[in-house]
């Protein structure tokens, strides 16, 4: 049953393969000179620069009274800084917690006091969302990117503090590749997102899965941001296969080729959900064959996939990963099944099951469960939230939460989500995040939000929303309201008002009635009025931003 990379170990790595720290001190050692990362500014570093300056970064946090197992959250986005400081953390023993550079509002103060870290470094653009939310852990706030003059009930200092003294640098501690590496926040499914416990052999193995075929001095072209498990386990590939990255700010479709091009890339960080179509939309040229690209992975495998691995000719793999888990499902080399996400990998063993985690039979649809041989390869739980970790790994299971199918031939197909995560372009969405947002707006009694088929692939964003008695919902007035306390991909593209909504026996609300009923004659499009949304820039580099409103 299992598809056995032939990459791919199964078996307990070396410290300097696996933990940062390890794999930085090696390589500076057997090939200090030779380049390891390129930046979109331009800034290059070799393996020895690196190293010395994630050190000095690193005593500047120790100096600041970071140790071995603090959560250390860093707001910022793609760039030089955040690399720097992510592998100082990790210099130290303590555990990087990126967040998402759009969030706000409700959604920001969870994240925050969830951590209850006391220090964060953030992008001056970014504090103005941090006054008055209630954070009473968070002491201390160091500031990059510019002048700030917001009041933030902790104490904030300049970048430069961060620029130690080598001899402050703490190298007694010992990091082990069960020990925590990250807290990356997922999307909620039955309530607000998670901060998932990964240790340093999770990233690893992922990395190792998803980037195998990486060889040494290749380049990986990361589009993804950190607080994404694709753009970690990039990140974290080019390390242990001792290649090269090259870090954007961001996806663009008009930057794609020319970015492979100027990084000489071997792979990118994956094609996830619209990225692929968009691709493929562009213009056929005589010159897409002629560039870098050897492989890369790629989710689906579906006509437009396919046709865009032919056109500019690169190998793909396909699979199923999620924050939580590395990689449990792998495609062969060039699979062609559509909407396959392979086999089990080596050292895994799967299962699918019914809602009392009874194995369904052959062909069935169950959700799917995971284990794996070697320890510490999954996550070590949720942060601070006792039951929803005892829920996941139920029976000694990590219950993934989507439903899939295996054919006769053993390859799983994706059906659908057990949680109420809306997927949109690469973005995974907590639906009850945004009706809590919904529901803060003074027009509406009753709100839920569900995802509906995109032209793009993936889905929209669907608030079905009841007035409240004797009022009229502005749709536009709903709209500009949530962009301001909302992520710029949450907010809604579609709003149904309706009259009531249908109930369950036990008083829940019936989504799939308004997931089937999809897009109606009643529903309002904000894109059809010209309200768009779009990410800012933050000194150059993305966040937030919207058009027409």
């Amino acid at each position: 049953m299992n598809n056995r990379p032939p990459w791919f170990d199964p078996a307990m790595p070396a410290h300097d393969q696996c933990v940062l720290r390890a794999i930085l001190e090696r390589c500076a050692v057997d090939c200090p000179d030779s380049a390891m990362a390129l930046f979109e500014d331009g800034t290059q570093w070799t393996w020895a620069e690196c190293l010395q300056y994630v050190r000095r970064t690193a005593a500047g946090l120790r100096k600041l009274g970071v140790c071995k197992g603090d959560l250390v959250v860093i707001w910022l986005p793609n760039g030089p800084d955040l690399i720097r400081l992510w592998f100082a953390v990790n210099y130290l023993g303590a555990v990087f917690v990126p967040l998402n550079t759009a969030y706000r509002g409700q959604v920001l103060e969870h994240v925050v006091r969830l951590t209850r870290a006391r220090l964060m470094v953030a992008h001056a653009e970014l504090l103005e969302r941090l006054q008055g939310l209630d954070v009473p852990d968070l002491e201390k706030i160091v500031i990059l990117g510019g002048e700030y003059d917001h009041a933030i009930a902790c104490q904030t200092m300049p970048y430069e503090v961060l620029d130690g003294d080598l001899r402050d640098v703490d190298e007694s501690v010992t990091i082990d590749p069960w020990d925590i590496q990250t807290v990356i926040f997922t999307s909620g499914t039955t309530g607000p997102s998670k901060g998932v416990l990964s240790p340093y052999l999770q990233l690893y193995t992922t990395a190792v899965i998803n980037y195998g075929r990486l060889q040494r001095d290749e380049t990986i072209l990361i589009n993804l941001p950190m607080f994404h498990v694709g753009g970690t386990s990039a990140v974290y590939a080019a390390l242990v296969r001792t290649g090269r990255f090259f870090l954007v700010s961001g996806f663009s479709t008009t930057d794609f080729w020319s970015q492979v091009r100027r990084g000489n890339c071997a792979t990118t960080s994956g094609l996830i959900g619209a990225m692929a179509p968009f691709l493929a939309r562009g213009e056929a040229s005589i010159d897409d064959i002629d560039n870098p690209l050897r492989f890369m992975t790629m989710f689906p495998i579906n006509d437009a996939t396919l046709s865009l691995a032919a056109r500019f000719g690169f190998e793909h793999l396909t699979g199923f990963n999620m924050t939580e888990v590395s990689s449990p499902l792998v495609s062969d080399v060039n699979s062609r099944i559509h909407g396959s996400c392979g086999r089990p990998r080596s050292g895994v063993t799967v299962r699918l099951v019914d809602e009392h985690d009874i194995e369904v039979g052959p062909g069935e649809r169950g959700e799917l469960v995971v284990r794996t041989d070697l320890p510490w390869t999954m996550n070590a739980g949720y942060l601070n939230m006792p039951q929803a970790t005892a829920d996941a790994w139920r029976n000694g299971w990590f219950h993934t939460g989507d439903v899939f199918r295996q054919d006769e031939n053993g390859e799983f197909f994706f059906v659908d989500r057990r949680k109420d995560t809306i997927r949109r372009r690469g973005e995974n969405i907590s639906s009850v995040e945004v009706e809590q947002a919904v529901l803060s707006f003074g027009g509406v009694a009753e709100a839920v939000v569900v995802g509906v088929p995109s032209e793009y692939g993936e889905e929209e964003v669907l608030a079905a929303v009841v007035p409240v008695l004797g009022r009229t919902l502005d749709p536009a007035a709903l709209i500009h309201f949530l962009a301001d306390r909302l992520a710029y991909f949450m907010v809604p593209r579609y709003v149904r008002t309706v009259a009531n909504i249908p109930k369950t026996e036990t008083n829940k609300p019936m989504k799939t009635v308004f997931r089937e009923a999809g897009i109606t004659e009643d529903t309002w499009d904000r894109e059809a009025v010209g309200l768009k949304l779009r990410r800012e820039r933050l000194g150059g580099l993305s966040r937030n931003q919207r058009d027409g409103i």
